[in-house]
C-alpha cells in the first residue's frame, strides 16, 4: 500500500509539472511509473486521469433529485420544526455540491447538483482531489453527496500557482471552487478542492439513522462535518454557538446548520415537496453586506503567537451595530486579495458573529506592507504557510492571549482583562501556571484593589483548581480542542490525566469529528501542553474524574450494528457509563461485536466472525451489567 500511494503521488506529482511546462523527468521515466503502478494495481484511478484539457461538461440525471433546504432564521421556529424528535445537526458548508457514485466500491461517477434533476458530469476533476476516496468498501450502487470547498490555505496556494501559469488570480473561496470545476483546461487545479461527505445513499438501505451515515463515510476514508446528537431542543443553542465561533476563526467558509431527523423511518414519514425534504432543515443567520473603505491595517498577536490582521474601516452600520474595524483572517488572506490602505471592501455581518472582510470593491495602486517585527514584543516574525508567526516563545502578545483564554475557559470570573493586563506588565504572571502562585499580597499592590477584593480573587484563582476533566482540557489552548471536542474525547472512554497522556492518534481518528489532520494537530499541541499540565497538578489542580461501575465490559472496545429495541444513543452512554469504549468498526482490537442479529451480511458481522471477535446480543449485554 505504500508503494502505491508512492507511486500515486510521483505520477499525479509529474503530470502536474508536464501540464504546466516544467517537467522534471524525461516521458520515459514517466511510462515506467506508470508501468510499475499498473502491476501493481492495474485499476487505480490514477492511471485514468486526463491531462490539461478536458471535454465539454455533459448532463447526468441524478436518480434521487437533489433537493434544496427549507431555511430559518429563528431558534424558536427550529425548535418547534424539532418537536420531540432526536435530531443531529452540522454545520452548513458554503461550497458547491457534489453526488460520487460507486459500483462494487469502485468511483464510476461525480457530478454536480445542477438543477436538482440534472447535474454535470465532473469525474476527470473530481480524481484530482485527494480527499475524494476512489475506492471504498461496498457492494452495490452507492452514491455519496457531500459539498465542495476550498480551505483558506489550499485558496492561498491555488492563488499563488494560478498566478505562475499566468491564469487571473481567483476572487474568492466559493467562486474558486465553482469555477474549477466548470472550467474545460487546467484539471489540475482542482486538487486544490476537498469534499466533505454527509449523505450515504445504498439501492438496499442497511442504516437505520443518518448518525450510521456518518459512521458508514468516516469508516470509507471520507473527511465528515463535526455532528452532534440532540435528543432535546435544549441543546441547539450550543450548536449555534458553536457555528458562529466557527464563522469567526475557521479555516473554511460555513453560513449556518443543517439539522436531519436522525432516525431515518422518520424521512419516509414525513416525505418531501417538490422543493425539499420536510425531515432537514437549514438555519442560517440574516446577515447585511456593505461596502467601506480600509483606513488602515494593523496586526494583533494571537494566544498561539500568529499574527491577525485587522482592518480598521471609514465607519458603517451593519446589522443594527457601528463598525469600525473588520478582521481579515490572515497574512494569506491579505496577500491574495492585495488588501491595502484605500482600498474599497464588502465587509459582511451575520447575525451577531464578529463582521469580516468579503471581497475587494476596488483596489487603490501600491504594495501591501507585512510585518516584519512583531508589534508586541518586537522579535523577528516567521511567514508559516497563510500565517505571520511571532518567533518570541515569550511574547507578552502571546502569553496574555493564553492566560486570558485560560481565565474564560477555566471560570475565573472575578479577575478581569485589566487585571490580568496589569499583572502582567508586573511581571507577577508570565505563564498560566503563575495565577497559582499569587497571594493576596500581589492583588493588593494591583490599581484601586483594596484588602476585600484582593481576597475575593484570591479565593476566585483557588476555587477554579476544582474542576471536570472536560472543563481542564479545554481550557489549556489545544489546538481543535474547543469544549465540545474535549467533551469527545472523555466521552470515548477517556476518563483520566494519565489515558490522556497515552492517546494515540488512532485513538483520536476512531473519535466521532476527527479526522487525521483535526486529530494530528490536537495530539501534536496537547503534548506541547504536557509539561503545564504536570505544573497545574502540582500546584494542587484536582481532577474531578467520573464514578465508573466495574464491569466485565470496563475498559472493554465495543461495536454496535444492527437494530435494537433501546435507542443506540442509549446504549452508547450505558456503555460509557460503566467505562466502555464505542467504537465505530471492527478491528483485531474490537472486544465485543454489540448486535441483535444471529446472522447478518452486514461488513461488521462477518468482520467480527473472521476475526473470532465476540458476538453479544443487547438482552445478554444488560444482563451482564
Amino acid at each position: 500500500m505504500n508503494q502505491i500511494k508512492k507511486l500515486e503521488e510521483l505520477i499525479k506529482k509529474n503530470k502536474i509539472l508536464y501540464y504546466q511546462g516544467r517537467p522534471e523527468i524525461s516521458d520515459a521515466e514517466f511510462d515506467a511509473l506508470e508501468d510499475e503502478l499498473k502491476k501493481i494495481d492495474p485499476n487505480n484511478s490514477v492511471l485514468t486521469m486526463v491531462g490539461s484539457n478536458g471535454q465539454n461538461l455533459d448532463k447526468v440525471k441524478h436518480e434521487k433529485k437533489m433537493l434544496s433546504l427549507n431555511k430559518t432564521y429563528d431558534i424558536k421556529e427550529l425548535k418547534e420544526w424539532q418537536e420531540n424528535s432526536e435530531v443531529i445537526s452540522t454545520f452548513k458548508i458554503d461550497g458547491v455540491s457534489c453526488s460520487l457514485i460507486y459500483e462494487d466500491g469502485n468511483l464510476l461517477l461525480a457530478k454536480t447538483r445542477g438543477d436538482g434533476a440534472i447535474g454535470e458530469n465532473i469525474t476527470p476533476k473530481v480524481l484530482w482531489m485527494e480527499s475524494v476516496p476512489k475506492k471504498i468498501k461496498a457492494q452495490g450502487k452507492i452514491e455519496i453527496r457531500g459539498e465542495m470547498y476550498c480551505s483558506e490555505t489550499d485558496f492561498y496556494n491555488l492563488a499563488e500557482e494560478m498566478e505562475k501559469c499566468g491564469l487571473e488570480r481567483p476572487s474568492s473561496q466559493r467562486n474558486i471552487v465553482a469555477g474549477l470545476v466548470s472550467r474545460k483546461e487546467n484539471l489540475e487545479l482542482s486538487r486544490y478542492i476537498r469534499f466533505m461527505g454527509f449523505d450515504y445513499l445504498e439501492e438496499k438501505p442497511t442504516v437505520k439513522t443518518e448518525e450510521e451515515k456518518f459512521l458508514k463515510l468516516k469508516e470509507n476514508h471520507f473527511i465528515i462535518p463535526s455532528y452532534h446528537l440532540h435528543k432535546t431542543s435544549e441543546t441547539l443553542q450550543e450548536a449555534v454557538e458553536e457555528v458562529k465561533a466557527f464563522m469567526d476563526e475557521g479555516d473554511f467558509q460555513v453560513d449556518g446548520l443543517v439539522l436531519s431527523m436522525n432516525d431515518l423511518k422518520k424521512h419516509e414519514e414525513l416525505g418531501e415537496t417538490s422543493h425539499h425534504p420536510r425531515y432537514k432543515m437549514a438555519f442560517k443567520f440574516k446577515g447585511e453586506s456593505k461596502k467601506t473603505t480600509i483606513r488602515e491595517i494593523s496586526w494583533q498577536v494571537s494566544r498561539n503567537g500568529i499574527l491577525t490582521p485587522v482592518a480598521n474601516i471609514e465607519p458603517i452600520e451593519l446589522s443594527g451595530a457601528k463598525i469600525s474595524n473588520v478582521t481579515l483572517h490572515n497574512y494569506g488572506i491579505v496577500k491574495t486579495y492585495h488588501l491595502k490602505k484605500g482600498d474599497m471592501i464588502d465587509i459582511i455581518r451575520s447575525g451577531e458573529v464578529i463582521p469580516k472582510f468579503l471581497s475587494v470593491v476596488e483596489s487603490v495602486e501600491g504594495e501591501c506592507e507585512f510585518p516584519q517585527n512583531c508589534p508586541e514584543c518586537l522579535a523577528k516574525v516567521e511567514v508559516k504557510d497563510i500565517r505571520i508567526v511571532c518567533s518570541n516563545p515569550e511574547c507578552f502578545g502571546r502569553i496574555k492571549g493564553s492566560v486570558l483564554n485560560f481565565i474564560e475557559k477555566i471560570g475565573i470570573e472575578e479577575l478581569s482583562f485589566k487585571r490580568l493586563e496589569e499583572l502582567l506588565k508586573k511581571n507577577l504572571v508570565k505563564k498560566v501556571s503563575d495565577l497559582y502562585r499569587l497571594s493576596v499580597s500581589d492583588f493588593l499592590t494591583l490599581d484601586k484593589t483594596k484588602e476585600t477584593l484582593a481576597n475575593k480573587l484570591y479565593e476566585s484563582i483557588q476555587k477554579s483548581k476544582n474542576t471536570d476533566l472536560v472543563t481542564f482540557l479545554s481550557s489549556l489552548g489545544i489546538s481543535g480542542g474547543a469544549y465540545n471536542k474535549c467533551e469527545k474525547v472523555v466521552q470515548s472512554g477517556i476518563h483520566t490525566i494519565d489515558q490522556i497522556k497515552k492517546l494515540t492518534i488512532e485513538d483520536l481518528i476512531k473519535i466521532d469529528s476527527f479526522a487525521e489532520k483535526s486529530a494530528q494537530d490536537f495530539l501534536t499541541s496537547l503534548q506541547e501542553k504536557f509539561e503545564l499540565i504536570d505544573e497545574l497538578l502540582a500546584l494542587g489542580f484536582v481532577i474531578a474524574e467520573k464514578e465508573i461501575t466495574k464491569t466485565v465490559f470496563t475498559g472493554k472496545k465495543i461495536c454496535i450494528t444492527g437494530e435494537l429495541t433501546r435507542k443506540r444513543s442509549e446504549i452508547e452512554n450505558e456503555i460509557r457509563e460503566i467505562g466502555g469504549i464505542v467504537v465505530s468498526s471492527v478491528s483485531k482490537n474490537t472486544d465485543y461485536l454489540l448486535t441483535n442479529e444471529v446472522d447478518s451480511a452486514s461488513s461488521k458481522f462477518k468482520k467480527a466472525k473472521e476475526l473470532s471477535i465476540t458476538i453479544i446480543s443487547e438482552e445478554d449485554f444488560f444482563k451482564k451489567i
